[in-house]
Order: structure tokens, then sequence, then C-alpha cells
């Protein structure tokens, strides 16, 4: 017999759940189908995992630099098994907290993998599932670019290289984007040699050349080989090492690693959910869906990785918030803002952006003003012996309404959130200078932009 409730929700990781949540609160009766592991990918195989390790290898990396600050060390050795134990257990406490939340009483957590039996109607094992109303947040796997020889060669995706407890001498990994630099600078700072392919002129091919250009110096200078304008066309293997047969540019040449990491991004897991039985539209790239998170079944709705949209965790968060208001809520819909979404990749230095890039401002035809400033021109910077990147604010010629910032330097990441309240609220680089910042610290640098593109704006207007 089929079991009746207000809404399915397809995955338990932090979409799925903040839809499920809102739900309840809202009171309605849901059932959560999800295969497990129960936890989600953020937690699982993502964000707290692998920052939990980038902890571990950026200290390492301090201190065989604490000379520079006048510190004395003696041998430092990295102890990987360790590094991953403390990885473990962290995830293991964050999904224990996660699934005490998925295994409350006012949820029905059906273990298994949904598919859409009818757009109303979804089985999951020998149990079917009916709701007016179903959120698919299933989230990704890893996506492996088709090469010759890679399988049989065999090959590490993220989810291997979390669990790694043996270091390899060398490794390549294929991907310029944040999984690939970040797992990339923690091998090579735990000791391997690393070799990093990426197909474009830059890392980070999404954002400003100047921040891939440098960002991709800078990797270097700490002694990984960046091999950019190249790709993988082959893999052999050979004498126990994995061959790689590369094209770069108009050359062709080999390298020999002991593993291969291919970090190219990640693809929605929705292969098995028979979309078709249920009216919902895709693409290779995910679920279809308006800013109401609806699909084009309107009973229906998709969020987080699932989506064709953005594969970030705060992000999915709200939009299965979003998405469940609009599944149960009479009246007016309420809408994903796409307009405010920062981005971090958390390297050394790190980099944080919110807004447009200048790129994407000339791209749009729009009248912008910008204004950077270096960290090894700035004093506490300097005191910190953190000196590498920049900060970059895009502006509005005629408004100064700021438009886009971008941090690339020490903590990165955090100092970016004061210029995601600044773009939430509509400032303009003229009121930004004028908040008083405390000296010295990292966040002061924030506000020499904003003084250049004031100053630019007042002498344009003749002041």
């Amino acid at each position: 017999m089929d079991e009746r409730f207000d809404l399915i929700v397809l995955g338990g990781g932090s979409a799925g759940y903040a839809a499920a949540r809102t739900a309840v609160d809202m009171g309605a009766s849901v059932a959560v189908a999800e295969q497990g592991p129960l936890g989600g990918l953020c937690i699982l195989r993502g964000c707290m995992p692998s920052k939990a390790i980038l902890a571990s290898s950026n200290s390492l990396y301090r201190a065989q630099h604490a000379a520079e600050l006048g510190i004395k060390t003696g041998a430092l050795e990295p102890d990987l098994p360790a590094v991953i134990a403390r990885k473990r257990r962290l995830v293991r406490e964050f999904a224990e907290y996660r699934i005490e939340q998925l295994e409350s009483p006012d949820l029905t957590l059906v273990a298994g993998e949904g598919r859409f039996l009818a757009p109303d109607r979804v089985q999951v094992g020998d149990r079917v599932l009916t709701a007016p109303k179903t959120i698919i947040a299933t989230g990704s796997v890893p996506f492996v670019p088709k090469t010759p020889g890679l399988e049989e060669a065999g090959y590490l995706t993220s989810d291997e290289a979390l669990e790694l407890e043996e270091l390899p001498d060398s490794m390549c990994v294929v991907g310029g984007g944040p999984i690939g630099l970040e797992l990339g600078q923690f091998f090579s700072r735990m000791g391997a040699k690393v070799i990093l392919l990426q197909r474009s002129r830059c890392v980070l091919s999404g954002e400003d050349e100047a921040v891939g250009s440098a960002l991709g110096e800078y990797l270097r200078e700490d002694g990984m080989d960046l091999r950019c304008n190249t790709q993988l066309t082959a893999v052999e293997r050979r004498n126990g090492k994995k061959v790689l047969h590369l094209q770069q540019g108009d050359d062709e040449c080999v390298a020999e690693v002991d593993e291969i990491l291919v970090a190219t991004g990640r693809a929605p897991a929705i292969a098995t959910l028979d979309l078709a039985a249920a009216g919902v539209d895709s693409t290779s790239r995910g679920v279809t869906v308006d800013d109401a998170m609806r699909t084009s079944n309107p009973n229906i709705f998709a969020v987080g990785d699932t989506t064709a949209t953005f594969d970030i965790v705060h992000v999915a968060i709200q939009q299965g918030e979003i998405a469940a208001h609009n599944a149960l809520a009479a009246g007016a819909p309420r809408y994903m803002d796409y307009r405010v979404v920062p981005i971090v990749v958390f390297t050394e230095p790190q980099y944080g952006r919110v807004g447009m890039t200048e790129k994407e401002a000339r791209a749009k035809g729009l009248p912008i003003l910008t204004a950077s400033y270096p960290f090894d021109d700035h004093g506490k910077a300097l005191c910190l012996g953190e000196t590498r990147g920049f900060v970059k604010m895009v502006a509005h010629a005629a408004t100064g309404e700021i438009l886009g910032y971008q941090v690339l330097g020490p903590e990165g990441g955090e100092l970016i959130h004061e210029c995601i309240v600044a773009l939430h609220y509509r400032a303009t680089a003229q009121e930004f200078m004028r908040i008083p910042h405390y000296h010295p610290t990292l966040a002061e640098i924030l506000t020499y932009p904003a003084e250049e593109i004031a100053e630019q704006i007042a002498i344009g207007n003749g002041s």
C-alpha cells in the first residue's frame, strides 16, 4: 500500500535537510529518501573533510617557514595517517549530529534510492511513497572525462583522495578548479611531487585572468609543477608507473607519476531518478529550474547540486528552504536572488569573491571603474609575513555602487564577508571608504580601492 505524505524529499544532504526541516516547521508530513551513508556531501566528502586536512598541511607549511619570523624549528615530518584519523573523527562527529536531525520523529526517513513511478509517486526499495509535491536533492558525483587508458591505469577522485593514508611520491592532478587546487596544494605541501594540469591559460578560468595568473605563480613558487594550456590525452601503465600523454599547446610530451587525481568537477546525481516519468526536464548540467526552484513540472522542485545553478552549500540550503516554502505555502512564492553569491577557494593564499568580476561586468556592457591594492604594500600583511595577493573592487562608474569584490590573499575567505554585506545593502565605494577600520588589521586594505574609485568619481564629476 502506498504511504502518503505532504512532501517527499529525495536526498538527505544539506539541501534536502534544509527543505525537510522547513517543511516540518510548516506543519507538513515529510518523507526523506536517502540511500546513505547519512550526512551529505559537504560533511562526508566535501567541505568539512577537505578543510580538516588543509588545516594540517597549512600548519606544516607555516612551521617549515617559521625561520622567516625568527623561529627555529627542528626536523618536521607529516603523519598522513594521523591527519586522516583526525579528519575522520571530525567528520564522524558532524555526521552524527546530522543523523540525529534526520532521525527526528518529525521526519520519516526511508533508506534507499528513490525513483519516480509518476509525478506524485516515488519508489524507494520495496516501498512506494506518494505526495502532491516532491523536492529533488540527490546531490552530485565526481565527473570523470573519458580519457583513453585512464580506467585501466586507475585513478582517484576527490572522494578517494580524502581517504589516502599513504602519500604517493608523485601525483598528477587533472583540473585547475577549486577542488584540484585545494587538494593539489595539500598533497604538494605534504611532500608529494605534484603536476597540475589545466586546459585553459590559467587556473580558476571562470575568474578574471589576473586572479588565476597570480595564484598559479604562487603555486609554482611553492613547488607545484603547474602546466596550463595542457590536456591529458591518454594514460598507460609502464613499470609500475602511470604514464601521462600530454598535449601542451602544439607540443606533445609524456610524464610519469605514481597516482592520478581527477578533479574535473562534479555531475548531478540524477541518472537513476527516471525524471521522464515525473515530467521533469534536465540537461547534462542538471535539472532545469526557475528562481522559485520549480522544475518543468510545477509540483516538483530541485535544489542543490542537482540543478544547473551553483554547487555551493550555503546556496543549496537557501534553495532547499525556498523550495519547501513554495511547495507548501499558499500565496506569493519566494525566489532565489543570485546577485550576492560569495565564492571562496581555500588555497593559500585564499581567494574570496562576491558579485561580478571585471570580465562579467564588461560583458554586460556596464560602465565600471576598478581599483586594486597589493598585500605586499599593506602594513599588517607585512607584519604577518603574508604578502601574496591583492584586493580588487569593481564599481559602477556613475553611482559608485559596488558591483563586485575580489580578495586574493591572507584570510581571503574571511575578509570577503565584509564585502558581502556591502553588496547586499548596495553600498557605494564612497560609503565603504568612510566605514572605520581598526589599525592595524588586514581588513583595512579593503578600503583602499574604495578610496581610489571615490576619487575617480569625484574627478569625473568635477569635484
